[in-house]
């Protein structure tokens, strides 16, 4: 796929980051992080709410005038902040200038490796809008292969950026460390892969990498006024992110939401491609579900009833894995993303039945599984937001 078959599209429309919401940090500010703490309040305020004041921010921020507009000019000068010119205002004394986020001066990357299919990726400006799209298809390439696919695609999206990129961000199955390195990923052949530092050294930009569901939630999060969120990724693969409190679940050994490879039950079950038998990923990923589906049409004699039950099956299994977490965490809310055509109707009906049947009816009154209104683009939107915040401090 050439530079030719990118589809661009004008900045119109609404931001992907429509309601953005700030994650809660995870420690105290210490002395020596004060500066690049207040540079990351400033631009948060400005990102979130627009066009201010010098003296509107030092207010919201509770920081002096005096470092405000010191913050500021520093801001100015690197492009991240503009003035906008004097406010209209009725009252006397000399207008205020504004100032916002220079929402023009860069374009930010994000890739999505969660699809079976293809590897997807879009060009975005700060306020996520989705300015080129592109798309490789994977034609089951693993280890090495897989890489060289991700590094075209990086290469055609940066080819269509028209002004400066901040940094890349890529959702990734599998176990991603803090430092990119995907520990492993056995649908995409992949361990110990160094892929935010490869990314890096190949494009000389910041690389964000992380679990695609990790990704994802970051995403879900900016779109629910809950700050504990809970949602299950079935794509290629299957892995849940979770946000409580307000703050990312990561885990010890950066495997939290790995329920993909929890096996279901003690009857077997499906080859994974893990090695083991029964997994929750080999009975409810969205490949095994369509080949599932697939086979049924090709059968003689085979009813509405047969295809409804392997989804039904199957929406059972993801129920029986999340009755422990919802009510081990007092979830009230969990979140599905993925094909809807898949996991919107029976699946889901199996699914919260199951989870109903599982768990303390004190727990589950309030309980609600819905679909992610995110669509095919949650990744995307997530690996924006895992920039934003790296870059810039902005969540």
């Amino acid at each position: 796929m050439g530079a030719s078959d990118l589809l661009t599209v004008p900045f119109a429309g609404a931001p992907i980051f429509t309601r953005p919401r700030a994650l809660r940090p995870t420690n105290k500010v210490l002395p020596e992080h004060a500066r690049s703490h207040n540079r990351a309040l400033v631009l948060q305020t400005l990102y979130t709410a627009g066009a201010q004041s010098r003296a509107d921010v030092a207010r919201e921020t509770g920081l002096t005038r005096v470092t405000i507009s010191d913050l500021v000019s520093e801001l100015i000068a690197e492009g991240l902040v503009a003035e906008l010119g004097q406010r209209e205002d009725a009252r006397p004394g000399k207008p205020a200038t504004l100032i916002d986020i220079d929402r023009s001066a860069f374009q930010l990357v994000g890739v999505d490796l969660s699809e079976h299919e293809v590897f997807r990726g879009a060009v975005m400006n700060l306020d996520g809008r989705i300015v080129a799209r592109a798309e490789l298809a994977r034609d089951g390439a693993t280890g090495e292969a897989a890489f060289v696919l991700v590094d075209a695609l990086v290469t055609q999206l940066l080819a269509t950026a028209t002004i400066p990129v901040l940094g890349i961000g890529v959702g990734s199955p599998g176990i991603v460390d803090p430092l990119g390195v995907v520990r492993s990923a056995p649908n995409l052949g992949w361990s110990d892969l160094p892929l935010q530092a490869r990314l890096a050294a190949a494009t000389s930009l910041p690389v964000h990498v992380a679990n695609d569901a990790n990704v994802a939630v970051l995403a879900e999060h900016g779109a629910t006024d809950l700050d504990d969120v809970l949602l299950i990724k079935i794509g290629h693969g299957v892995g849940a992110g979770l946000i409580v409190g307000g703050r990312p679940v990561i885990g010890g050994g950066f495997a939290a939401g790995e329920i993909g490879h929890v096996v279901v039950g003690t009857d077997g079950g499906p080859r994974c491609a893990c090695g083991r038998d029964g997994c929750l990923e080999a009975w409810i990923s969205a490949p095994r579900l369509t080949a599932q589906l697939a086979e049924l049409d090709g059968t003689r004699g085979a009813g509405a009833s047969a295809h409804d039950e392997i989804l039904r099956e199957a929406g059972r299994r993801l129920g029986i894995v999340l009755a422990p977490v919802v009510g081990a965490l007092n979830l009230s809310e969990v979140v599905l993303s993925g094909p809807a055509e898949l996991l919107d109707g029976v699946f889901h009906e199996a699914a919260v039945d199951t989870l109903r049947k599982r768990t303390m009816a004190e727990i589950n009154r309030d309980l609600r599984l819905r679909m992610s209104e995110q669509a095919q683009d949650i990744v995307l939107r997530g690996a924006a937001v895992m920039v934003l915040s790296g870059q810039l401090g902005v969540s």
